[in-house]
């Protein structure tokens, strides 16, 4: 049985000396430059079972796989698109102005008191957004002014919202009691024929567009009659 055995392991040896020979050392270009063996196949030029994700790769340095074709085009490519589309969600969504200003003073109803005139001013008012996205009115107030002195304030928190690149009229009316006895006099008397008032109104937005608040302010002048109804409309100068 020693013979057989004898020739068994003769075989084997010379199978590893073919397969050393066959399979160059690890590193080397050609079968007689030196260099070291194989690390993942010890110089077997075999993979052992169970450690193929252990695998290691040579790649020569002159591989066209080391070497894309068109990366600085590709890379400027990305870089312009990117660019471009950082371009368009900015020009879209940067916040723009949302305006008020007064159209006219479409009516004025004076009620005669005892001691008091009590004028009713109808407001027609525009209000623009430039936004590419629709504006939310969160609420609308008014303050009236005659001879510096408050009057009357009104507040809307029901208008609708504006959508985006158009422009909105809205109707505002506002009470207004005049409780000075001397402005009382004058709207009442009969012998002046002109009562006019300069009434100043302080008109205060509150607004809600991408996912932020803003506040708009205006003041403007306007005249109206206090002696007797108008409901003819006049632009506001």
């Amino acid at each position: 049985m020693a013979p057989p055995a004898s020739t068994s392991g003769e075989t084997d040896g010379m199978e590893s000396v073919k397969t050393l020979k066959h399979f160059p050392p690890y590193g080397a270009t050609s079968g007689h430059a030196s260099g070291d063996t194989c690390p993942t196949c010890r110089g077997t030029g075999r993979i052992p079972r169970g450690h193929e994700d252990q695998l290691v790769a040579v790649i020569p340095c002159n591989d066209v796989r080391l070497k894309p074709r068109r990366t600085k085009l590709y890379v400027c490519v990305s870089m312009a698109v990117c660019l471009f589309l950082c371009s368009l969600i900015l020009f879209f969504l940067f916040p723009r102005s949302v305006t008020l200003s007064p159209v006219s003073v479409q009516s004025v109803m004076v009620y005669f008191g005892e001691d008091t005139v009590d004028m009713k001013v109808t407001n027609l008012v525009n209000i623009s957004n430039e936004n590419f996205v629709p504006v939310q009115i969160v609420e609308f107030s008014v303050q009236g002014l005659v001879s510096k002195v408050v009057t009357g304030t009104t507040k809307i928190t029901n208008m609708t919202a504006i959508q985006s690149r158009s422009q909105k009229s809205y109707t505002i009316e506002i009470d207004l009691p005049i409780v000075d006895k001397g402005l009382n006099v004058y709207c009442k008397s009969s012998s002046i024929h002109i009562h006019t008032l300069f009434l100043e109104l302080q008109m205060t937005m509150n607004i809600s567009y991408l996912s932020h608040m803003e506040q708009v302010s205006l003041d403007t002048f306007e005249y109206i009659d206090c002696g007797t109804n108008s409901t003819i409309p006049h632009p506001v100068t």
